[in-house]
C-alpha cells in the first residue's frame, strides 16, 4: 500500500481517478471505485491509499483517505423536493453523484424546479451511505448515496427559463454575473479621476489623432479593444499602427476594481450574453475605442516598405481618434466592391495583412480554424435558428495585425525586462511542443482515415500544417481538426518564454485585449514601466507566477462555460424536432458506441452498440476506428454519413438520443 496526493477526476458514473504529478510519462492515473471516493468532489485535492492488488483489468486502485483542499464550494442545482423545513436539490453537474440538503430559508421564494446556487457547509460532515443490492441479473450492485449540506446563496429562476439556465452555468464555473458594489464604485471613480483629456497627459503620449484610424469588430460588439491606423509616408514607405485600449490608465493596482478583474481574469462569452471582466462604464465606455471620440491607447506603430518588411517599430502610450467603426461584414463589402477611392486605407491594410499571413504560413503556423455556430433566439431565449459562423477575410485581416503586435511586444519585454544579465519574469503566452505519445496516437488515427502523416521524432509545426491541409474538404475534416487540436499542448500563460509552437513564434504574449483578459493588462503595466526606464517592483514580479497560473485556470473555466451554454442551446434547439430524420456524420468511435454529429446544429449524440439495429452484434475495431457487424456485412467508419431519427433529448443531462435507420 502506498499513499499519493493529487487531484480527483470523476466520470459521470461516479468512478474516480487520481491525477497526480507524474514523475514520468508512462505513469498512469490511479483508479478509485465509486464506493471509495468518500465525500470528495470533482477536482478536490485528496490523499489516497492504494490497494495491495490490481483489479481484474490490471488497474491500480485506491481509496480516498483524506480531503486536503476543496476545489470549490458553490454549485448550481435544481430543487427536486420540498419538506417542511428542508430543501432537497439535485446538482446540475451529474458528476457530483450526490444530493444537497438545505435548511429552508423562509425569506426566499423557493419552489420545486427552481434553479439555485448552493454554498456547501463543510462544518457539517457530508453523509455517505453504501449499500449492496441484488440487481435483476442476479449480480450484486454497490449503491452509494451521498448527501452534502449547504445554504442557498442565489435563486436564479425557474428551470428551463433562459436567464436562469445561463446564470446557473456561469455561477457553476465560479463567475459572478454582477460586479461587486465596491468594484462599480471604483470604476466610476476611475472615470472621474482619469477620464479627462488633459494637456499634461496628452503631452506624455504619442498623438495619433491625425492619422486615419478604424475599428473592425463583430456586428454585435459592444466593446472595442483594438483599432488600426494607416498612412503613407513621404519616403514611399507606410506606417501601420495597432492601437489597444489603455485599460491600465483606468484600472490601477490596489483597489477592488483591480482585485476583481484579477480574480475573474477573463470576460465570459455565452450564447446570448457577455459577462464582462470590467464594469460596463469602462468595458463599453471609457476604455472602449468608440468611433468619433478621443481615446487613450497603447500603440505599436510600424514603418514598413512596400514589400511588408518592418524597417522600424515604436511602442508607446498614445491618444487616438477612430474615424470609422466597421463590422467585419461591412469592411468585407468595401473590399469586395473594389472601389479603392472609398476607404483606400482599408485596402492597404488588407494588402499588408496578406503579406503577414503568407510570412506566417511559410514559417509553419498552424491554422486550427474550426466551425463555430451562432444561434438566433426568440424573445424567450429559445433557439429558433442555428447557423455556422463564416470566417471572412476581414477576420484574418485584423488577426494578422493583432498577432504582429503580440509578437513584437513579447520580444520587447524579453529583451528589455532584465537586471544586468538576468532575465526578469514577464507575462508570455506560450505553447509547448506536443507530447510524442499523443502525436503517435494521432498518426495512427489519421492514417486509419487514409491520410499521410508520419512525423519524425522531433515534430515541427509544418508537419501539423501539412496534415490539416490534407483534410480540407473531407467529410471527416472537423473530426481530424478536433483530434489534432486535442493532441497539442494547451497554450498557457507563464513568466518565462518558451515560444509558441502552434504559431511558429519564438516570442509571443497577449497584449491586444486588456478589456477582456487580465494578462494583457499585466503586459501593459510591464511595458509602461520598461518604456519609462523604471524597474518593476520585486513584489509585483514575484506575483506574476501566481497571476499566470490563475489566469490559465480561469481561461479554461471561461471556455467550459461557453461550451456548456452552447451545448444547452444545441440540445434545446433539437428538443422540438423529436421524430424528425437527419443525415448525420459519424464523429467518434468508442468501446460502447458511435458518436454522431447533426450537421445543422453540430450537436453530438451517442448511439450505443446495442442500438445500431438489424439484430446484429457489433464489434469495435480500435486500430481502424470502425465498428462492424458480426456477420461482416456492415461497417461504420469515422466520417460516414448515416440516417437517424431523433428519439428524444434530456435537457438535464444535455444528451441526445438518436435511432439508426439503416
Amino acid at each position: 500500500m502506498h499513499h499519493f496526493i493529487g487531484q480527483l477526476i470523476l466520470n459521470n458514473k461516479g468512478k474516480g481517478f487520481l491525477r497526480k504529478e507524474k514523475t514520468n510519462k508512462e505513469e498512469k492515473d490511479i483508479a478509485i471505485p465509486h464506493n471509495f471516493i468518500d465525500s470528495s468532489l470533482p477536482l478536490d485535492k485528496v490523499e489516497i491509499e492504494t490497494f495491495p492488488h490490481a483489479n481484474k483489468w490490471g488497474e491500480i486502485e485506491g481509496k480516498v483517505v483524506k480531503i486536503i483542499e476543496r476545489y470549490k464550494t458553490d454549485f448550481s442545482a435544481t430543487i427536486i423536493e420540498l419538506k417542511k423545513d428542508i430543501i432537497i436539490a439535485q446538482p446540475d453537474n451529474n458528476k457530483l453523484n450526490c444530493i444537497f440538503e438545505i435548511l429552508n430559508p423562509q425569506n426566499l421564494e423557493i419552489g420545486l424546479n427552481k434553479k439555485i446556487l448552493v454554498s456547501l457547509d463543510f462544518l457539517r460532515t457530508p453523509k455517505v451511505i453504501i449499500n449492496k443490492v441484488m440487481n435483476d441479473r442476479g449480480y450484486t450492485d454497490i449503491l452509494v448515496n451521498r448527501t452534502f449540506y449547504g445554504n442557498v446563496s442565489q435563486v436564479f429562476g425557474d428551470k428551463g427559463e433562459n436567464n436562469a439556465e445561463m446564470h446557473s452555468i456561469v455561477a457553476d464555473f465560479g463567475f459572478n454575473v454582477e460586479h461587486s458594489q465596491q468594484t462599480e464604485i471604483d470604476a466610476k471613480n476611475a472615470v472621474e479621476e482619469y477620464g479627462k483629456f488633459t494637456e499634461d497627459e496628452i503631452s506624455k503620449r504619442l498623438d495619433m489623432r491625425g492619422v486615419w484610424t478604424c475599428t473592425i469588430d463583430p456586428v454585435d460588439a459592444k466593446d472595442f479593444d483594438d483599432a488600426l491606423s494607416f498612412r503613407n509616408l513621404p519616403n514611399g514607405n507606410v506606417e501601420i499602427g495597432i492601437h489597444i485600449a489603455d485599460v491600465s490608465h483606468f484600472v490601477r493596482p490596489g483597489n477592488a476594481l483591480d482585485d476583481e478583474a484579477k480574480d475573474r481574469a477573463f470576460s465570459v462569452y455565452l450564447v446570448d450574453r457577455t459577462i464582462p471582466m470590467l464594469p460596463e462604464v469602462l468595458s463599453n465606455g471609457f476604455c472602449s475605442l468608440n468611433p468619433n471620440e478621443n481615446r487613450y491607447a497603447f500603440s505599436t506603430v510600424f514603418e514598413m516598405n512596400q514589400e511588408g518588411i518592418i524597417l522600424s517599430r515604436k511602442i508607446s502610450k498614445s491618444i487616438i481618434y477612430s474615424d470609422k467603426r466597421f463590422s467585419y461584414e461591412e469592411a468585407q463589402k468595401v473590399l469586395d466592391a473594389g472601389d479603392q477611392t472609398v476607404f483606400p486605407e482599408l485596402f492597404e491594410l488588407s494588402r499588408f495583412s496578406k503579406i503577414l499571413n503568407t510570412q506566417r504560413k511559410n514559417a509553419g503556423a498552424i491554422d486550427f480554424e474550426t466551425d463555430e455556430i451562432k444561434f438566433v433566439l426568440d424573445d424567450k431565449g429559445f433557439p429558433v435558428q442555428v447557423y455556422k459562423k463564416e470566417r471572412i477575410w476581414t477576420n484574418h485581416l485584423v488577426e494578422e495585425f493583432m498577432l504582429l503586435a503580440n509578437k513584437e511586444t513579447a520580444l520587447y519585454i524579453f529583451t528589455h525586462n532584465v537586471d544586468g544579465n538576468k532575465k526578469l519574469p514577464g507575462v508570455y503566452r506560450v505553447h509547448d511542443l506536443p507530447d510524442a505519445e499523443k502525436i503517435l496516437d494521432l498518426s495512427i488515427f489519421v492514417n486509419a482515415l487514409g491520410l499521410d502523416f508520419h512525423p519524425k521524432k522531433t515534430i515541427h509545426s509544418r508537419d501539423i500544417q501539412k496534415l490539416l491541409q490534407q483534410c480540407i474538404g473531407l467529410p471527416s475534416e472537423t473530426i481530424i481538426k478536433t483530434a489534432t487540436l486535442r493532441s497539442m499542448a494547451k497554450a498557457v500563460y507563464q513568466t518565462n518564454n518558451i515560444g509558441h509552437f502552434g504559431l511558429g513564434f519564438e516570442f509571443y504574449t497577449h497584449f491586444t485585449s486588456p478589456i477582456r483578459r487580465y494578462p494583457d493588462l499585466c503586459v501593459h503595466r510591464i511595458l509602461a514601466k520598461l518604456l519609462e526606464n523604471q524597474k518593476l517592483s520585486p513584489v509585483y514580479l514575484a506575483s506574476l507566477d501566481k497571476i499566470c497560473e490563475h489566469s490559465s485556470s480561469q481561461e479554461v473555466k471561461a471556455a467550459e462555460a461557453e461550451r456548456a451554454s452552447t451545448k444547452y442551446k444545441q440540445v434545446e434547439f433539437l428538443s422540438n424536432k423529436i421524430g424528425q430524420e437527419f443525415m448525420c456524420t459519424v464523429s467518434g468511435i468508442s468501446d460502447f458506441g458511435v458518436f454522431i454529429q447533426e450537421p445543422e446544429s453540430l450537436a453530438e449524440g451517442l448511439i450505443r452498440l446495442r442500438d445500431l439495429g438489424d439484430n446484429n452484434m457489433w464489434e469495435v475495431d480500435k486500430k481502424s476506428y470502425l465498428v462492424k457487424s458480426q456477420d461482416g456485412k456492415k461497417v461504420i467508419s469515422l466520417g460516414d454519413t448515416i440516417k437517424v431519427k431523433l428519439r428524444g433529448v434530456d435537457m438535464d443531462l444535455k444528451t441526445i438520443d438518436f435511432q439508426v435507420l439503416m
